[in-house]
């Protein structure tokens, strides 16, 4: 079965920088949005940032300023580089892409990767 396979978590210091990558373990459906969202022990998932066909992209507020999402609409990849890295941002940062397959939009999800970031 195909996956989002995400990359680049760990533990970093406060005002540290982490790089994050995701893209599909075999071949899927053409995209329209690629993004990426993070669950902090106890909180529900939320949004962080994405991007869609054409580089428009969109960001949570919490996260402007420091969070930079890029990424090719055509070979399914998607990054997030993080900058200036706060403690509250802690979390397992998911992958998500929205296929547009025949019988309509498939958001697919990767398996998260954990960003820790010590005071």
């Amino acid at each position: 079965q195909v996956q989002l396979v995400e990359s680049g978590g760990g533990l970093v210091q406060a005002g540290g920088s982490l790089r994050l990558s995701c893209a599909p373990s075999g071949s899927i459906f053409s995209v329209d949005v690629m993004g990426w969202y993070r669950q902090a022990p106890g909180k529900q998932r939320e949004f962080v940032a994405d991007i869609r066909d054409g580089g428009v992209t969109k960001y949570a507020d919490s996260v402007k300023g420091r969070f930079t999402i890029s990424g090719d609409i055509d070979k399914k990849t998607v990054s997030l580089q993080m900058n200036s890295l706060k403690p509250e941002d802690t979390a397992v940062y998911y992958c998500k892409v929205d296929e547009d397959t025949p019988v309509g939009i498939f958001e697919r999800w990767g398996l998260g990767t954990q960003v820790t970031v010590s005071s």
